[in-house]
């Protein structure tokens, strides 16, 4: 959805998920590139400049900030701090912010399905795409109650995400 959200503002993009040969439930990752230009790379993103983190638990077991560079950008689908995740460290270094995705996706869709929240929260906290091309985008995916369940989720996270961010520069 998100490189649905970016060409619908007439950008590049390219979205592909990277499995190995893991069991069922390993994590995945899956890869965003999104540009002015014509991307013309074709392969896993070795020095993205932001992550979206939907399972916290995998913070200390995989290297998740591997490649990022200084003052990237992490979105983590938390209602915890970095304290209490053990990332204090960390904040020095890159850009951080927290939404409780999950939680917003169980009270609109009903459903442990943070997908669309994580992007409405990463919409606000990258500003690119902006929030009316997620909210198409979720909407060209999905249609109905679903989508606008999903919609409602992704404004939630977007508002969440700007009221933190203010709250840091402020």
């Amino acid at each position: 959805m998100l490189s649905i959200a970016a060409f619908r503002e007439e950008r590049h993009a390219q979205a592909f998920p990277s499995f190995g040969s893991e069991r069922t439930g390993a994590p995945v990752v899956a890869f965003c590139r999104i540009d002015e230009n014509e991307i013309r790379l074709r392969e896993p993103v070795l020095a993205p400049d932001a992550l979206i983190i939907q399972d916290p638990t995998l913070l200390h077991q995989v290297d998740v900030f591997a490649g990022l560079a200084p003052g990237g950008c992490i979105l983590i689908n938390t209602g915890r701090t970095f304290q209490q995740l053990g990332l204090s460290e960390l904040t020095e270094k890159f850009r951080f912010c927290a939404v409780p995705a999950t939680e917003l996706a169980l009270r609109h869709v009903g459903r442990p399905l943070p997908n669309a929240a994580l992007l409405g929260g990463f919409s606000a906290f990258v500003e690119i795409p902006h929030f009316e091309s997620v909210r198409a985008a979720i909407e060209e995916k999905f249609s109905g109650r679903i989508a606008q369940a999903n919609v409602a989720a992704a404004r939630e996270a977007y508002e969440f995400v700007r009221r933190e961010a203010h709250a840091e520069t402020d």
